[in-house]
């Protein structure tokens, strides 16, 4: 199953991997393989091409770089079974680390994908070199929550155009810019039979429980048992996470960084990537430098998969 047609001006995937049960992942790559593994993961609702501006300027800074859209997201597979868990996208991450040859990556999630990286670590699911969470932590706001799922849900019938589609994400993004010209916007949906068009992804993954309770609880088991070095980086402007969340989790991680981005709202890289892929380029030339061992040591994986059985939005 997929959302439908895909329109002229989205990006062909550059590359393809296996998830679970075989589930097709579409990824892009930037940099030579070898050189320190950098993958990126995006948040509910986006797609790998939130990273191309990161993905670059890592790969320049001398990094083996891979963004994937997430089961259901963008040109990856729809789940046959319409498992979005985020024990389901773990597992999906740890197939492609098992793919590309087995390396210790450093994981970089915004929102949704930062839950899966925080979970593959702390769960011991994955021997990570590095993390970096953008704009997530386990202490989130609800009400921020609730306005994305609003948006998510929103227009379940899809658009009639793509302008309508311009007008959907600039009443949930104020801040930025309408755009004017809409090719940009061909890589968040497809033309479904009817004529419509709809966000890319599996409308399944909006559906099942949601107990940011039990999502918190297990998101500061797993940041209170991190060892890696982690870098927060919060934007200042977000919605999710506040200040006193940030603070939170510094307090269940003291050895972790943080960067709050001046002017960013909760989509940290698409608002101010420059200041995002500096933040990020300084504090991995420190603890992975490129040409150079990482500063955390490998240690044997002991998974315990502690599965709530919960979507992660974000």
């Amino acid at each position: 199953m997929s959302a439908g047609e895909r329109l002229p001006h989205t990006p062909e995937p550059m590359r393809w991997w296996r998830g679970r049960d075989g589930l097709r992942i579409a990824g892009d790559e930037w940099g030579e393989p070898g050189h320190p593994l950098v993958i990126l993961l995006h948040g509910g609702g986006q797609t790998r091409h939130a990273w191309k501006g990161t993905g670059e300027r890592l790969a320049e800074a001398g990094y083996h770089v891979v963004a994937v859209d997430t089961r259901g997201h963008g040109d990856t597979d729809w789940a046959p079974d319409g498992d979005y868990t985020q024990q389901a996208m773990v597992d999906d991450l740890v197939a492609l680390v098992d793919q590309l040859g087995g390396e210790r990556p450093v994981l970089v999630g915004a929102s949704m994908g930062g839950g899966i990286a925080l979970t593959a670590i702390g769960d011991d699911q994955v021997d990570a070199t590095a993390l970096v969470l953008v704009d997530i932590a386990p202490r989130i706001e609800p009400e921020g929550v609730v306005k994305i799922r609003d948006f998510m849900f929103g227009n379940p019938d899809g658009f009639a155009s793509l302008d309508e589609v311009a007008d959907a994400i600039a009443g949930y993004q104020p801040h930025r810019e309408r755009p004017t010209n809409l090719d940009g916007l061909a890589k968040n949906v497809r033309l479904a039979p009817d004529g419509r068009y709809r966000w890319h992804w599996d409308p399944r993954f909006m559906s099942g429980p949601r107990d940011l309770d039990t999502r918190q609880a297990h998101q500061e088991r797993c940041a209170r048992s991190l060892t890696v070095p982690t870098l927060l980086v919060r934007g200042g402007l977000s919605d999710i996470v506040s200040e006193d969340g940030a603070q939170a989790f510094l307090e269940m991680c003291p050895a972790a960084e943080y960067v709050n981005v001046t002017g960013a709202s909760h989509m940290v890289a698409g608002d101010r990537n420059d200041v995002f892929a500096d933040a990020v380029i300084e504090f991995l030339l420190r603890v992975v430098p490129v040409g150079g061992a990482p500063a955390h040591p490998p240690h044997a994986l002991h998974p315990h998969r502690e599965d709530d059985g919960l979507l992660d939005v974000p």
